[in-house]
């Protein structure tokens, strides 16, 4: 079984250690991820602004990348969900439209292949701190990427789980929009930090290094010490992956 890495441009570029504790915990279920090195921008950027003749020639990349892999696992949810894009991005390209199915039915996001093609709940972590959840939008909107973060946090040891207000509530970064709207966006992010503030958590924890990257930016413009960590790196960690 052959399953690659699908890195995604902000991790790969600022958040590298977030695919490290990847590999580190899929390997403890003996799943040695293979990274295509040809793989790059999934094309969001250009899809969302419209520009969708350069987001299909970065689609053909990504579709050179993992033609031959078997599962190709994110851990963004948003990175993944563009990849649910390819086949009406290719709609009048039959042979890239074809591709880009197979890829669809074989691209997941990192706690879907955890649960749903490992069967693994509990990583045997112990991480005894209060932590709350952010739902990302296109993970849990559009992969329907809901229970699964959710099993995989209650079965860490010594973790008190606290509920965030309105968590399904977008942070407001969005890709462009936070460029584009950005006091809108702002508004959206101080909003979101508040609700943080109200469960007193000390670990923010997320499943998309975009949507963390923006509310991790607001809580240390407001100097609050609140340590944001996406799932993976809190389960290589409790688990002490090294």
């Amino acid at each position: 079984m052959k399953v690659s890495l699908f890195i995604t441009c902000l991790s790969d570029a600022i958040f590298p250690r977030v695919g490290e504790a990847m590999v580190r915990v899929l390997a403890k279920y003996g799943v040695q991820l293979e990274f295509p090195k040809v793989q790059t921008c999934c094309g969001q950027p250009a899809f969302n602004s419209g520009y969708w003749d350069d987001a299909r020639e970065t689609a053909k990349t990504i579709l050179n990348a993992f033609e031959d892999s078997d599962f190709v696992i994110s851990p963004s949810g948003s990175c993944t969900g563009m990849i649910h894009h390819y086949p009406k991005l290719f709609e009048n390209d039959p042979v890239n439209k074809a591709r880009a199915e197979k890829l669809q039915q074989k691209a997941y996001e990192f706690t879907q292949f955890l649960v749903q093609v490992l069967g693994v709940t509990d990583v045997g972590a112990v991480f005894p701190h209060k932590v709350t959840y952010h739902p990302s939008c296109h993970g849990s909107r559009l992969l329907g990427v809901k229970d699964e973060p959710m099993a995989l946090l209650q079965s860490v040891k010594g973790l008190e789980f606290v509920p965030l207000p309105f968590a399904e509530d977008c942070c407001g970064f969005g890709g462009t929009f936070a460029v584009k709207m950005a006091d809108i966006s702002g508004a959206m992010v101080s909003e979101k930090v508040d609700h943080v503030k109200e469960t007193e958590a000390e670990v923010l924890v997320g499943l998309d290094m975009a949507c963390l990257m923006n509310i991790a930016g607001n809580l240390r413009y407001r100097n609050e010490p609140v340590r944001v960590m996406h799932l993976a790196e809190l389960l290589a960690e409790g688990a002490k992956l090294a």
